[in-house]
Order: structure tokens, then C-alpha cells, then sequence
């Protein structure tokens, strides 16, 4: 037998096998990792991220369907803001739903592209003749705002604005059907999703003003942690777009009354 012969087989059968070995634990590992649980996370901020609402609110139902349609199987956990924060950086959760672009956080996770606008906007009576174009034009107007809520940095640092503090936005839309305050200040989808609880001749009885007071764009957040952040953040980024061009992003919206 030429053993020669074998050994020069062996010489360069080996680095072959060693880099097929590789290739497959690499193509196990992508696929454990996409065969694995997403762990979402999220403050409770009805109506994006509820556990109390259908799949969860809004956002959750856009994020966990974008990312099962990318082939992601996901379950979410809802937190304190600060736990989830936290639990991002420690990779304990590996995306945020709910998050607006920082600087600062980009040292926990990867920020997908905007899916979701938030627009903060000012309510009125629906017979008042109140307009907005700039701040100015409200100093004369009181206008309900929730304790402790940042609405954009002119408006929470404008003194000679006449805000009232309340507990909650809908002491906020009573006061302001009432006739006690002539303005009241939110989020456009949260305020929608509030006024749906109220009596009809409440809803009927207010107005959102054209002009935004101020707008985010709304990401989800993936951990640096996950090793597959780049490759989750671009999938869902896809499939976003494909949704928004096949309908069922703005079927998601519907089924939430929004």
C-alpha cells in the first residue's frame, strides 16, 4: 500500500475539513440564535405597550409581527423603564419596543430605523378659535399638562406659558370639556386611545389643533449583547418596509382603533 499516498490524502483533506467544521458551527449558531425566543421589553405606555391590550399594544403587535415575519419568535416582558434599561445592557432582554433615539444608548444596543412616529399635540374645544403656530400665541391660554411628562424642551422651559398641572390626560380632556382650561397637551395616538374610553358627547366636544407641538421617531432597541444585533436590526427593518407596502402595517393600526 503506498502510504505516501495517504498521507498527502490527509494533508489536504485536513484544512478542508476543519474549514467545513467551522462553516457548519457557524450556520448552527445563526440558526439557534434565530430558533431562540426574542425576549422584548417594555414599559407599560398604552397604547403602544400594554399587557393589558390586544397582543400587547400597538407597537408590540407592529415589532413581535415584523420580526415573526423575519422569521423571530419573540415574548414580551414588561417593566419599569429603568429595568428595562438596565436588563438591555446586561443582555438580560435582547430589544426595547419602545425607544427614542439617543446618543447615550447606543452603548446598550443597535436603534432599527423609525417605525413609528410619536407627534405631541395640543387639544381644543371643538368651537374654540384658538390657533397655534408658535408658542406665543398661547400665553394667554391655560393649558392642562401632566405632572412630571416632558413634552419638547421650548415648551417645558417657556415660563411665560400658563400650564396646569394634573394627574393624568384624562383629568387633563375633562378639565378641558369643562371649559377649565382651554388647551390640553399629548401624544396623538395615546390621546386617541384615552378618548375612546370617554362618553361620546366628550369626544365630540374636542379638537386636535393641525400643528405638532413637537415629533419622535419610535425604534425598537437590540442588544449589543445578542450577537445577532446587526443581523435582527436589519431584518426588521425589511420587513417593516414590506409591510408598509403590502397593507399589514396599517392593518395593525386598524385592529387597534387607531
Amino acid at each position: 500500500m503506498d502510504y505516501s499516498g495517504l498521507a498527502r490524502l490527509r494533508d489536504i483533506s485536513m484544512p478542508c475539513l476543519l474549514k467545513a467544521i467551522g462553516l457548519l458551527g457557524l450556520l448552527l449558531t445563526a440558526q439557534v440564535g434565530a430558533a431562540e425566543k426574542l425576549r422584548l421589553v417594555a414599559d407599560p405606555w398604552a397604547p403602544f405597550t400594554d399587557s393589558s391590550l390586544l397582543n400587547n399594544g400597538l407597537a408590540t403587535d407592529l415589532v413581535s409581527t415584523a420580526l415573526e415575519r423575519a422569521g423571530y419568535a419573540s415574548e414580551y416582558h414588561q417593566v419599569p423603564w429603568a429595568r428595562a434599561m438596565h436588563g438591555l445592557g446586561e443582555g438580560h432582554y435582547d430589544v426595547l419596543i419602545n425607544a427614542w433615539y439617543n446618543e447615550e444608548r447606543t452603548k446598550l444596543g443597535q436603534f432599527s430605523a423609525e417605525y413609528l412616529v410619536n407627534r405631541v399635540r395640543f387639544l381644543k374645544r371643538s368651537r374654540s378659535s384658538v390657533e397655534y403656530r408658535d408658542l406665543s400665541q398661547l400665553y394667554s391660554r391655560p393649558i392642562a399638562v401632566v405632572r412630571g411628562y416632558a413634552y419638547s424642551p421650548e415648551f417645558d422651559n417657556d415660563d411665560q406659558l400658563e400650564k396646569v398641572p394634573v394627574s393624568s390626560f384624562t383629568m387633563a380632556v375633562r378639565m378641558l370639556a369643562a371649559g377649565r382650561v382651554d388647551l390640553a397637551v399629548e401624544d396623538e395616538f395615546v390621546a386617541r386611545y384615552y378618548l375612546t374610553l370617554e362618553p361620546k358627547s366628550l369626544r365630540e366636544n374636542v379638537a386636535f389643533l393641525p400643528k405638532s407641538l413637537s415629533e419622535n421617531s419610535l425604534h425598537i432597541l437590540v442588544s449589543l449583547k445578542n450577537p445577532l444585533h446587526e443581523q435582527i436590526v436589519a431584518d426588521f427593518d425589511r420587513e417593516i418596509a414590506a409591510m408598509k407596502a403590502d397593507g399589514s402595517y396599517q392593518a395593525i393600526f386598524k385592529r387597534h382603533g387607531l
